[in-house]
């Protein structure tokens, strides 16, 4: 798939208001599909288009795994890959939400994905509200208070699978060996989201600053990707 091909795809299933969870799985599952991401990425990891842009927004997430952009479109979407390396350096995901509807395909490895609800007789944690500094600014955290958290459901995914999440749906997701997952937000909804930190503890501090990936490093994850699917 041509990379203007694949942005036409999106702006045309998402449409211009923020979408149904559903509308961005089916979207995301479309373009995980072997046939259709390894041309993307084969393009991308050659330099076809947009470099400077996308390599400016892909960095080394706080929990270890590496966020590269693919497609960028804001405010109506951002299309990214997930590299995760196992459990390897990585530090346990809070239970979060996030701005928008998002959708996410596993393309190589698994994950686990672990859903909550507020409950009185859930497990204690401390309230978080995250606030982001611009695109591809930095995090804030603003403690809120107690919270009792209880777990909904534990589902796993393996590579050919998708799922779609409402903006305030909380959740988890856990890698506990090397993976890729496509990754899809949509229009936002909302300006913040919930964080919540399990065991009570210190306050928890800010984030670490966002450090942009290096071309080498963004262009040989992309170049091994497109290897892997067969292009």
């Amino acid at each position: 798939m041509q990379v203007e091909e694949a942005r036409r795809l999106l702006a045309e299933r998402l449409g211009g208001a923020p979408p149904a969870p559903e509308v961005a799985r089916a979207a995301i599952a479309r373009l995980a599909d072997p046939a259709t991401l390894g041309p993307l990425v084969r393009r991308l990891a050659d330099g076809d288009q947009g470099l400077p842009e996308c390599i400016r927004l892909s960095y080394r997430h706080v929990l270890g795994f590496d966020k590269l952009l693919l497609l960028g479109g804001a405010p109506r979407f951002m299309l990214r890959v997930h590299f995760w390396h196992g459990r390897t350096g990585a530090v346990p995901e809070d239970i979060h939400n996030h701005r928008c509807a998002i959708a996410s395909a596993v393309v190589r490895g698994r994950v686990r994905m672990e859903c909550y609800e507020p409950s009185a007789e859930g497990e204690p944690a401390v309230a978080y509200r995250e606030t982001i500094d611009g695109p591809g600014g930095a995090w804030r955290l603003r403690r809120m208070g107690d919270a009792r958290l209880r777990l909904l459901r534990t589902e796993r995914h393996a590579a050919g699978s998708s799922y779609g999440l409402a903006a305030t749906a909380l959740h988890r997701v856990v890698s506990e060996e090397p993976s890729v997952t496509l990754f899809l937000e949509t229009a936002p909804r909302r300006s913040v989201t919930d964080v919540y930190v399990r065991n009570g503890g210190a306050r928890r501090p800010d984030p670490l600053p966002k450090i942009p990936l290096r071309q080498d490093v963004y262009l040989a994850e992309l170049d091994a990707l497109a290897r892997s699917l067969g292009y």
